[in-house]
């Protein structure tokens, strides 16, 4: 959770966002508690109806479970649905896109790959 709230989205999505990220990177592992909307709430200086909300989003898909009386836990197999979901949202979200733009600026297919090669070597490096 130390990523920082912006203007580009609505602020419960962000939160779900966060809490799904940190499920990615294994920061919260399934049928780990997840901070309260509380406890949110004072983290990222927002109303606990806001907190909520994010929270919310995240049991309606099933992510995110309620003990009653305990808090809200990561559901099992949590990890691979949002893996599943992001993953066939990618080629919409940022392959299309991306393709559109080289063509635009005449970047050839060729170009492209040697651009995505040298991002790789520039980020293990």
């Amino acid at each position: 959770m130390n990523e920082i709230l912006t203007q580009e989205k609505s602020i419960y999505i962000q939160i779900g966002e966060m809490i799904e990220n940190d499920i990615l990177r294994d920061v919260l592992l399934e049928e780990e508690r997840v901070p309260s909307t509380n406890e949110l709430a004072r983290l990222l200086t927002i109303n606990p109806a806001t907190a909520a909300k994010g929270i919310n989003l995240l049991v309606d898909a099933g992510i995110l479970y309620k003990k009653r009386g305990i808090g809200m836990f990561v559901a099992s197999g949590a990890k691979q649905q949002i893996m599943k979901r992001r993953r066939e949202h990618f080629y919409e979200d940022y392959v299309k896109s991306l393709m559109a733009e080289a063509d635009s600026l005449g970047i050839t297919k060729q170009e492209l790959v040697a651009m995505i090669l040298q991002a790789e070597t520039g980020r293990s490096g």
